[in-house]
């Protein structure tokens, strides 16, 4: 890192004679900053009043009691950390509006309309009945009930998602006392001397005190922005927000290193006042609850229409043309029927309790999903474009080969051959290379496990780096006078450039401390990165006993041939190289050096290659299958070197063509002029062979748009090599541009943060940097990589349960019960189905049974069929509506009225006795009197309500499967074993037997015992609806292309 600061470092060794001096301003400096009563009351003023930019460096280590190589010593930690932690305090929950939301949401207010025009009928527009308060008292409970549920699923779910989001570590990096050492972000106090790399969340409010010249922020948490916002040490305005040298918690240093001096902690940072200004967070609908409230409108919608067409008919035809059949108190009691009958009230409960579902399954694999409509969409993933280093591989990378111009080594038999040797001087090159190794690499051991082997030690850096600060701090030749603590003292590091995506290198600049000795160079300029970008700016080479010697043409063949050698077995290759160079100027600014190193990149000497293996993940090669079974195609996109990507590619399933097409087969294939407004045509075709791609960055920055139908709509298997930040955003956004795709994007690293935010989901690993975690909206917690699949059988199957919901809920609740309203008001009979009745069933039989649903297991094919598109297959189309009204509902509603009319043909009511009798329905009716003939419907109602809750088994057996047959799926035994199914069988005869049997019940909503024959008719129903579904289902599986499969849900 750059030691640009406006200070040179006081005192010497550790500087704790000069620690001294600033201690004894703490005391007055800690009564200053701490007491949170005299801060400004109002979170805008006390941002305003924000001054630690203004200030010079050594005024910022003075005031807040630092220092820039000690930090803060043990004591003063001790202290501060009374002023409590490091924490953001949330956004205070306003409970009134969660309250009302509970109350009134779903189809409640629906349930208020009923309930106030229930009172109405029982007082003052009719003679106030038992029956009618009854009804009236049913509704409340419902409403209170339903509320309930909703909280209590609500408020599960949020603690599930609370005990997740604890498993994220945030760590951060601080000087204490001299030393490095990784702290959680929670005890960060005001005064750490806090070291921020590219990738780190910024974990306070800090004063940047030294940075690198690249160094680049991501501020867009906080303004909105997305621009890369470079970091400086001095003040570049006088608004706390818009300057450039402070960093600020929850953004995030994207390139560079720097230090930072912590000023505001927790709620007394720039983030945290802006929290506590901006209240309530604001609550988001996911996919599916924005389908089933779109649903609900529609269904509502109707409910009131025809709700308000009953009560129009009763007072313009019915009330005028036939005095006496309806009281206005039980017209609206009636009419109150349309409301209940088309409100599948289990609906709203089975997407509540799906996110309580998803969310536990998700905990128990440690997946942290910041909004579950995450899940719903993985469900829909057509494409993932994952990143390789540490995502589809282990991340844990190992030096395995060293290469000199003139002889090549394996890391074991290092010391081997050097001891061998009769001069080991011949292997003098090991000491440039260890130099470079060491010197230039931003990777640094945590102080606290330092005493541990060099293997189990912690290191904070990205993974190349810490490969070869592990190689290097175990490299030790006696031989040659190579150990780590000499190199570590003969150098100061002056100057670094550090690696990012976009130059492919790191630069240190380091000095020699004894310069006595004559002929030896003083400053060095080291650098290391991708072969083929460095190559060309080598003019020399080191031989293995350290002579210089000319690159010549053939020498470039030889190690092009070794990277080529190595890449293709999957091992990243890393150039090395060297250059003398005159000392820098002390007090340049660090924009003068960097450009002046920019102007040294030529001529270097270079020293060897390095191979580093990764080892693949090993659950992703069984994960990659699974997800390539379910339509899924998986593209690489990685910023590594082509070769290595597709040997990589080859190992864990990506790559399984033996010929893979490049760039020039692209261009050579004819590609049809497409409008964009057919772009969602673009895509493989069923019948289309597999066919594999391999293109680099610099490809992909020459495609043209018809080159880009060609590929996302013929290849299958793609890795993207060599790309930029930048490249892998475009290519996940001209993907999801064709072929209605649903992109995923998986990554840990800096480079592939655009990218993440870019998808229509990202999956960041637990391991990657704070800003890729940021961007994702599903972070694996174990970089498990065998989540992904897991996840997207999750997405398919929530809303797999919820059509299979709504296509059980429809049946019954919104076409037999509306059949009987219809009937009552139009065919003039008496109501077969009362309101009590209907009520009961929507609340009690339907949500019993229904719940079961959302517990199903996945159908063996759901992993097999074709990703969702997104655009085009809703939660309820054409198909479920037919099937609801045409298929199910068409069997079940006749059921159930026919039984009503067999029951009163038995007792002599023939069926032009029941329909169109209207007024006529009265005291005398075909001899019998009024009390007979109450009695007649109020057992008739009781026989239509049983047959329509047993029916309904043949539906929910149905329903369980969308093409295979219940024989080899039954709910219970085998893999589909639910044996809530039975619970809910059990419960909705159950809840017939306590309404039909119970004393209060008879009292009050005239239910009566049915014959023995009209409880045993129902079973034999349900298993004609089962049987009926099965010959479909059966249809469906031998002729997957016929007009029955073609309707099929």
């Amino acid at each position: 890192m750059a030691d640009t600061t406006s200070s040179a470092e006081p005192g010497s060794g550790k500087g704790y004679g000069i620690q001294i001096a600033y201690r004894t301003l703490s005391g007055r400096v800690e009564e200053k900053q701490t007491p949170s009563a005299k801060s400004p009351p109002d979170p805008a003023d006390a941002i305003a009043s924000i001054d630690a930019h203004l200030i010079s460096v050594d005024e910022v280590y003075t005031r807040y009691s630092s220092h820039p190589t000690v930090g803060l010593e043990l004591a003063a930690v001790r202290r501060r950390e009374r002023d409590g932690k490091n924490i953001i305090s949330p956004p205070p929950t306003v409970y009134w509006k969660k309250t009302l939301n509970y109350i009134f949401g779903g189809f409640n207010f629906l349930m208020w309309i009923a309930f106030i025009l229930t009172i109405l009928s029982y007082q003052p527009l009719g003679p106030p009945t038992a029956f009618v308060l009854g009804v009236a008292v049913l509704l409340i409970l419902v409403i209170i009930v339903s509320a309930g549920f909703y909280a209590l699923v609500d408020w599960n779910a949020s603690r599930i998602m609370k005990s997740i989001k604890s498993l994220i570590a945030h760590e951060a990096a601080v000087i204490r006392d001299g030393n490095q050492q990784i702290i959680e972000a929670a005890d960060i106090v005001v005064g750490d001397v806090a070291v921020l790399n590219a990738g780190d969340r910024v974990p306070a409010d800090m004063r940047v005190v030294q940075a690198s010249s690249d160094l680049r922020f991501d501020r867009s948490l906080l303004t909105g922005e997305s621009d890369m916002i470079p970091g400086a040490i001095d003040a570049t305005s006088d608004n706390a927000l818009e300057t450039r040298n402070l960093a600020l918690t929850s953004t995030f240093v994207v390139q560079g290193t720097c230090h930072g001096v912590v000023f505001a902690t927790g709620d007394r940072t720039v983030m945290g006042r802006l929290v506590k200004m901006s209240g309530e967070t604001k609550f988001k609908l996911t996919t599916i609850q924005k389908e089933v409230w779109f649903f609900t409108k529609i269904i509502s919608c109707l409910a009131l229409f025809f709700f308000c067409l009953s009560l129009l008919l009763y007072g313009v035809w019915l009330r005028t043309s036939y005095p006496g059949f309806d009281t206005p108190s039980s017209a609206i009691v009636n009419a109150i029927g349309c409301l209940t009958a088309f409100v599948p009230q289990g609906l709203p409960i089975c997407v509540a309790l799906s996110l309580t579902v998803v969310a536990r399954r998700m905990a128990k694999r440690q997946v942290l999903v910041k909004n579950l409509a995450t899940i719903e969409t993985l469900g829909c993933m057509s494409v993932l474009c994952s990143d390789k280093t540490g995502t589809l591989t282990a991340g844990k990378m190992m030096v395995e080969n060293i290469a000199f111009l003139d002889d090549v080594f394996t890391v074991e038999e290092i010391n081997d051959r050097v001891t061998k040797a009769s001069d080991p001087a011949v292997f003098s090159a090991f000491k440039a290379l260890h130099q470079i190794a060491r010197l230039c690499n931003g990777a640094k051991f945590d102080a606290t496990t330092i005493h541990l082997p060099v293997q189990d030690r912690t290191i904070k850096g990205d993974p190349t780096d810490t490969a070869l600060l592990r190689f290097s701090e175990s490299l030790s030749i006696p031989e040659l006078g190579m150990d780590v603590s000499t190199l570590e003292q003969g150098y100061q590091k002056k100057f670094e450039i550090p690696f990012n995506s976009r130059n492919k290198w790191m630069l240190s600049v380091v000095n020699t401390v004894n310069t006595a000795e004559k002929n030896v160079e003083s400053t060095w300029m080291l650098v290391k990165g991708a072969p083929d970008v460095l190559f060309p700016s080598c003019g020399s080479v080191l031989q293995s006993d350290g002579t210089v010697v000319p690159l010549t043409s053939r020498a470039r063949q030889t190690f092009a041939t070794l990277q080529e050698d190595w890449s293709s077995r999957g091992q990243r290759v890393l150039v090395l190289c060297r250059k003398p160079i005159e000392e820098v100027k002390a007090g340049l600014p660090p924009n003068d050096v960097e450009n002046l190193m920019y102007s040294e990149m030529c001529d270097l000497t270079l020293v060897g290659l390095i191979g580093i293996c990764d080892p693949p993940r090993p659950d992703v090669s069984p994960s990659m299958a699974i997800i390539r079974r379910a339509g899924v195609r998986v593209f690489m996109v990685t910023g590594d070197f082509k070769l290595t990507a597709l040997a990589i590619a080859r190992q864990v399933g990506i790559i399984t063509q033996h010929v893979v097409d490049t760039i020039q087969d692209v261009r050579a294939a004819a590609s049809e002029k497409v409008s964009p407004k057919d772009y969602y045509l673009i895509k493989p075709s069923d019948d289309d062979p597999i066919r594999s791609l391999v293109l680099t960055g610099e490809d992909v920055a020459s495609l043209t748009s018809f080159d880009w139908n060609v590929i996302v709509g013929t290849y299958t298997e793609i890795v993207f090599a060599r790309t930029t930040p930048d490249q892998k955003m475009r290519i996940v956004e001209e993907i999801k541009l064709r072929g209605d795709n649903t992109v995923a994007v998986t990554g840990d690293g800096v480079n592939d943060a655009p990218a993440l935010k870019a998808a229509d989901i990202g999956v960041a690993m637990g391991s990657g940097s704070d800003v890729a975690k940021e961007a994702a909206a599903l972070i694996l917690l174990k970089n498990d990589f065998a989540s992904i699949p897991v996840a997207i059988q999750m997405g398919r199957l929530v809303f797999d349960n919820l059509k299979k919901v709504t296509l059980y809920l429809m049946p019954a609740g919104s076409y037999s019960e509306f059949m009987a309203v219809l009937a009552n008001v139009l065919l003039g009979m008496q109501i077969p189905m009362n309101s009590y009745q209907q009520v009961c069933y929507c609340i009690t039989n339907d949500v019993i049974m229904s719940i079961s649903l959302m517990y199903e297991k996945p159908e063996s094919d759901l992993m097999q069929r074709k990703p969702r598109n997104a655009r085009t297959d809703r939660l309820t189309d054409w198909r479920l509506f037919f099937h609801v009204y045409l298929f199910y509902g068409l069997m079940l509603w006749p059921c159930a009225m026919a039984m009503w009319f067999l029951y009163l043909n038995q007792h002599g009511l023939s069926f032009y006795n029941v329909i169109l009798t209207f007024n006529q329905w009265g005291d005398g009716w075909q001899g019998y009197g009024i009390d007979q003939l109450t009695e007649f419907v109020d057992v008739g109602q009781c026989i239509y309500y049983v047959t329509v809750a047993i029916g309904q088994y043949g539906t929910l057996l149905s329903v369980r499967n969308r093409r295979v047959s219940i024989l080899q799926s039954n709910p219970l035994w085998g893999p589909r074993r639910n044996l809530l199914v039975l619970v809910g069988m059990t419960g909705t005869v159950l809840i017939c037997i306590v309404n039909l049997y119970g004393a209060g019940f008879q009292q009050v909503f005239g239910t009566r015992p049915i014959p023995g024959m009209f409880w045993g008719l129902p079973f034999t129903f349900a298993l004609g609806i089962l049987l009926m579904d099965e010959s479909r289902k059966a249809i469906v599986r031998k002729y997957p292309k016929s007009f029955i499969a073609w309707l099929a849900w």
